[in-house]
């Protein structure tokens, strides 16, 4: 009897993957929610949006500005009497360790809140400087409106939080000094807000290596300035520090136009003297004070580079642009013709008859060598048309960048070259001819 057997097992298959599973529909998005996501990053890139948060920036800066530069006063004037409300010296009484406090709130709190802001809104705080700005094209009238709303609703806010915090009396207002004429007191306003406008103008709009430090200089600048103001007419400087507590404690005095007028005055002031100075091109006077390295440009490039800047400014006075930008060779100066004025190395065109025309460097006259380089109006470089000068010799080669010059030539006659290999041909008259095309 044979014992029973065991059928043969076959082998398993072997799942080398798992199928695939069914793909699940992606959820629709409705056309509202699909639009609401348009609109959105449509505001994310919009104008609008900046505005806003710059202007938002501004509120909150100047609040927190003024919010802690408007606390170092009342405790200095802590045993002021109440019903005094001004930060002016003679009103409440004055001594220098109280001078020191209130001139220390206001330039530290400045210092603080400039470096806080400056990348949000500019930090500005102050429709003076504001008008300043405007004034120099750092921002435009809508930035500088939008500004403007902020730090007069900041300097309430400010003022507000004062009142409501602390149980003494808020001498923070700004008032003339007894004895203070209205003049005398509109020329310091002036005076001392210029100081300030200016130190912005040029440690913050001027960009250098130590822009990234201009909040102290800035705040530095309101130091000194609330040293010398604080006495005389309250240090105000600036038309929103003296509004908001104006407004808060409705307590206006008949000569709070000055702190409007004093410092627009004061900065149109510095706004003049700093276009002065720019257009003199005052860096030419003292070169190379942002020179920190071996890899800075010397005081004799940066004079080189001021020349050429000179040199592009009366080539667009006579017509030409600059369009293309090749380097630098040696030339021979050609100070009898307009065309002296040229670089070798950058490629200026003028608008002529024939269309638009160009050259390296300029023309000689009749009779002078040809020592400047072109590149005409050929397409794509692939091929350009060069001029000899008018009774000039035939343009030299060896310079990268060929020897040939843009010029009336004689009647029908036109010279070519090649702008990669050099290669050269000369046209007879009435026969146009052009080099060929490097390799």
């Amino acid at each position: 009897m044979h014992p029973p057997t065991t059928p043969p097992r076959l082998p398993l298959p072997i799942r080398t993957s798992h199928p695939p599973s069914p793909s699940l529909p992606s959820p629709a998005i409705s056309t509202e929610k699909m639009n609401n996501r348009i609109g959105w990053a449509l505001f994310l890139n919009s104008s609008i949006k900046n505005h806003l948060v710059a202007t938002i920036g501004e509120l909150i800066g100047t609040t927190m500005f003024l919010f802690f530069a408007f606390a170092g006063t009342v405790v200095a004037n802590i045993n002021s009497p109440t019903e005094a409300k001004t930060t002016t010296g003679l009103t409440t009484g004055w001594n220098v360790t109280k001078l020191l406090y209130i001139a220390f709130s206001f330039g530290f709190s400045l210092i603080v809140n400039v470096w806080i802001f400056f990348r949000i809104s500019g930090g500005l705080f102050n429709p003076a400087v504001t008008l300043a700005l405007l004034l120099t094209g750092a921002i435009g009238f809508v930035r500088a409106l939008f500004l403007f709303f902020a730090q007069i609703a900041g300097s309430i806010a400010a003022s507000g939080l004062i009142v409501g915090l602390f149980p003494t009396a808020t001498n923070v207002r700004t008032t003339l000094s007894p004895g203070l004429s209205i003049s005398k007191g509109l020329f310091i306003e002036a005076f001392l807000t210029a100081e300030l406008v200016f130190t912005i103008l040029m440690l913050a709009k001027e960009k250098h290596k130590a822009t990234f430090i201009a909040p102290v200089g800035i705040g530095l600048s309101l130091f000194i300035a609330e040293l010398v103001g604080v006495y005389w007419t309250g240090g105000s400087l600036n038309p929103a520090r003296s509004i908001g507590p104006s407004i808060v404690t409705w307590t206006w005095d008949r000569n709070h136009w000055i702190y409007w007028l004093g410092p627009g005055l004061g900065s149109l002031l510095a706004v003049g003297f700093y276009a002065l100075i720019k257009a003199l091109e005052y860096e030419l006077a003292n070169p190379g004070q942002d020179s920190d390295s071996a890899a800075s440009p010397s005081p004799e490039r940066t004079m080189q580079d001021r020349q050429e800047q000179v040199r592009r400014r009366l080539m667009g006075a006579m017509g030409y642009d600059i369009v293309d930008q090749r380097g630098s060779v040696e030339y021979e100066n050609l100070g009898k013709s307009e065309m002296g004025l040229m670089k070798p190395g950058v490629v200026y065109s003028r608008d002529g008859m024939g269309g638009r025309d160009g050259a390296f460097g300029g023309p000689g006259v009749v009779g002078e060598r040809a020592s400047a380089y072109v590149a005409g109006h050929g397409r794509g470089g692939s091929r350009s048309d060069a001029y000899t000068a008018a009774g000039g010799p035939a343009p030299q080669f060896g310079s990268p960048l060929g020897t040939a010059v843009r010029n009336s030539g004689e009647i029908g006659q036109e010279e070519g070259f090649a702008v990669r290999d050099m290669e050269y041909e000369s046209g007879a008259s009435g026969r146009k001819s052009h080099g060929r095309r490097g390799k």
